[in-house]
């Protein structure tokens, strides 16, 4: 009796350890589709605004690859993979620094196309006819413990990322993507259009 009780939770056990796999399974599958669609290698830009806590951030981004350039009423962020460079308007200064994955993620809504193929694992779920895909950092030392990335299922464009850092969450709102060809020079600041600004190096 006892043999036969233990081999029917064992197979409920596998039974939903096999849901879970495929569910993750799908849910990888509904984010690679996204990230062929956003990664275009000409380039692509929509707008964006991100939430957190009191504070709203809204502007607009260019993206090609890894590269990005951020332009909002208070600032302009150029990041051509490797360094980026952060306009302040009201100081007129320009900060240039190597940035962390969460430092690019939180100007960068698309980041994610890169992030999720490692080190997270991934469930999804259907909201207001929408796939919400989670990600569960495996690591619990990394910078960017949790995501949920919301994706059309008739466009596979993600129109809203909420992210989990050092306890804060960041909701990002992403609308009129499109298509847009872009050379790299878009992603490096140019010391020539900004004469009289202050360039602190903070690498």
């Amino acid at each position: 009796m006892m043999k036969r009780v233990f081999l029917m939770l064992f197979s409920i056990m596998m039974m939903g350890m096999s849901a879970d796999a495929q569910n993750a399974t799908k849910a990888r599958q509904v984010l690679d589709k996204a990230a062929a669609k956003v990664s275009n290698p000409s380039g692509a830009k929509a707008n964006f605004k991100m939430v957190s806590g009191s504070t709203t951030t809204t502007g607009t981004i260019v993206i090609k690859g890894n590269k990005f350039r951020a332009t909002t009423p208070q600032a302009t962020l150029w990041y051509d993979g490797t360094t980026q460079w952060t306009y302040m308007k009201n100081t007129d200064e320009v900060n240039i620094s190597n940035p962390t994955e969460a430092q690019q993620a939180r100007m960068n809504p698309y980041k994610f196309i890169t992030l999720y193929k490692n080190g997270y694992n991934l469930s999804m779920k259907t909201v207001a006819g929408n796939n919400e895909v989670h990600l569960v950092a495996k690591d619990k030392t990394r910078s960017i413990q949790e995501m949920y990335i919301t994706v059309s299922p008739s466009t596979s464009l993600p129109s809203k990322v909420r992210m989990l850092q050092s306890g804060k969450w960041y909701d990002i709102t992403i609308s009129n993507f499109s298509v847009s060809a872009q050379s790299d020079a878009t992603f490096k600041f140019n010391e020539r259009d900004y004469p009289d600004a202050e360039v602190i190096d903070l690498r």
